[in-house]
């Protein structure tokens, strides 16, 4: 069956609301070498699309200006030079932006077979979440088994996940989270500890929940407001990772001796502006070793909501909000 001309897409006119988002159409991307053109059947909703949105965190030159950073479909062409993917394969893929869309063209490289018995829905709330925290949490930060992690937004998509990756190797989770609901489903995921900190002192909670020592790895999306808390809830020889600044990115007036004294490691990164080679790198390992977790039921993607396309406004309000536990997942 023939493409058609055009198709419909989140057209971004300026920068601002979630009401900014309309509905347009325009022409199909087109499968450079080394791509893939996936017909969309879903696609996940993450806090870079918020901050894309309101104008803070810019698309890379080469890549679509359109929203969106992990979708799920199926292969409809291939660029030049792609032999792993055939026509018809169904796939979800970390996309470098475009994901907002009935189309995306993604690299080759960026993109996965869906998990034995994944549908589309569950297939899209994988790849953003599941890169960024394999990056983070296991690459950079070195997460081992027998080692403890203190995970901060522990029901946020990334925190849903790193829980149950971080419990699926073999690490002692401790997470923070905003209310008691959220605590139980965190610890449900397998959190040894969720601390509520909007009551409790998470540092101080860490202390005594390891004895004194501290945790290995902190994976913080907070950033400054929480950045002297973090170090002194880190055991000698541990790592903080960084992976957001919801909470501010210039930090005044902090101690830094924790980072001499214990000899700490402070690493942090975001994904899009890593290379397609460094993407290609991580989706191998994924394949490899986490793939089989999701095929086993071992790990699974949790997912919130799922709203049609159409409704992306409601999607990011819901987002903004910050009351939902997993994933916010748009369907085509």
């Amino acid at each position: 069956m023939p493409l058609p001309a055009t198709m419909r897409f989140v057209d971004l006119p300026s920068f601002g609301a979630p009401e900014v988002m309309v509905i347009a159409s325009g022409p199909l991307p087109v499968a450079r070498p080394g791509e893939i053109l996936v017909r969309l059947e879903a696609a996940g909703v993450n806090r870079p699309d918020v901050a894309q949105r309101q104008g803070s965190y810019p698309a890379p030159k080469d890549a679509s200006p359109i929203l969106g950073l992990e979708v799920a479909g199926e292969v409809v062409a291939l660029g030049q030079g792609v032999a792993e993917f055939s026509i018809g394969d169904r796939v979800c893929a970390l996309a470098n932006g475009g994901g907002y869309a009935e189309y995306c063209a993604v690299p080759a490289g960026q993109a996965l077979a869906f998990p034995k018995g994944y549908d589309a829905v569950r297939a899209a709330a994988l790849p953003e979440t599941f890169f960024t925290v394999w990056a983070n949490l296991f690459q950079m930060a070195g997460l081992t088994e027998g080692e403890s992690v203190l995970i901060h937004g522990g029901t946020s998509g990334i925190g849903t996940t790193a829980i149950q990756l971080a419990k699926a190797f073999g690490a002692t989770v401790y997470t923070t989270a905003g209310s008691a609901d959220k605590c139980a489903a965190a610890e449900r995921l397998g959190a040894t500890r969720a601390i509520n900190y909007r009551h409790e002192d998470f540092a101080a909670v860490v202390k005594a929940e390891t004895e004194g020592r501290g945790v290995d790895v902190v994976l913080d999306m907070i950033g400054a407001a929480y950045l002297e808390k973090n170090l002194g809830a880190l055991a000698k020889d541990g790592c903080l990772s960084i992976i957001a600044f919801l909470g501010g990115a210039v930090a005044d007036n902090i101690n830094l001796a924790p980072i001499m004294v214990k000899r700490l490691t402070v690493t942090g990164s975001t994904m899009r502006p890593r290379t397609a080679e460094e993407k290609r790198a991580i989706r191998d390992e994924l394949l490899a070793e986490v793939w089989p977790l999701l095929a086993a039921g071992t790990v699974a993607p949790v997912i919130h909501s799922v709203l049609p396309f159409d409704q992306v406004v409601e999607a990011h309000r819901l987002m903004e909000s910050s009351v939902h536990i997993g994933k916010i997942v748009l369907t085509f």
